[in-house]
């Protein structure tokens, strides 16, 4: 390395990193380049600021390699569009059956099933449409209130001897 570069790179003890922004200005390209007309950057190519464009300029013309190549998909549309989306007649939130046993209270939970009472659990008061069938139900029958149930949580709770309840 040079004087200059190891200069350029020391420690800087107040920033505690190493930046080079404290090189000196005897040191710097420019003072080398007095008197030559343009400063390496040569005559006909000019060293000028924005050769190419800003930012994502571009993108459909001289730099469409590097957008096909690294960014597939980024120009275009694709679907059909929705005018005056309304998300709240999508809005469909689910319980998966493990958890289902969390929206009962603990001494329902514990209390066996005497006179043939059944637990109730009413999801949609608890907030959740849809129950969802991921996990295992403990060997009890149970009667579940949702909106809608996947066919596999429909098996599940009638496996055990419980009953799907739509409302």
């Amino acid at each position: 390395y040079s004087f200059c570069t190891l200069l350029c790179f020391s420690k800087n003890e107040k920033t505690n990193s190493t930046t080079p922004t404290n090189m000196p200005t005897r040191f710097r390209k420019t003072r080398k380049e007095r008197g030559h007309t343009f400063n390496g950057y040569g005559r006909v190519g000019k060293h000028q600021k924005h050769p190419s464009g800003r930012g994502n300029a571009g993108g459909s013309h001289h730099h469409r390699i590097n957008m096909d190549k690294y960014h597939p998909g980024y120009f275009g549309k694709v679907g059909m569009r929705h005018f005056h989306l309304t998300k709240n007649q999508y809005h469909m939130p689910g319980i998966n059956l493990d958890r289902v046993w969390t929206l009962v209270s603990e001494q329902t939970r514990k209390q066996e099933n005497k006179d043939g009472k059944v637990p109730v659990i009413d999801c949609v008061r608890a907030g959740y449409f849809k129950v969802l069938g991921k996990g295992l139900l403990p060997k009890r029958p149970v009667i579940v209130i949702a909106k809608q149930f996947s066919k596999i949580a429909e098996q599940k709770i009638k496996a055990v001897g419980g009953a799907c309840v739509l409302s």
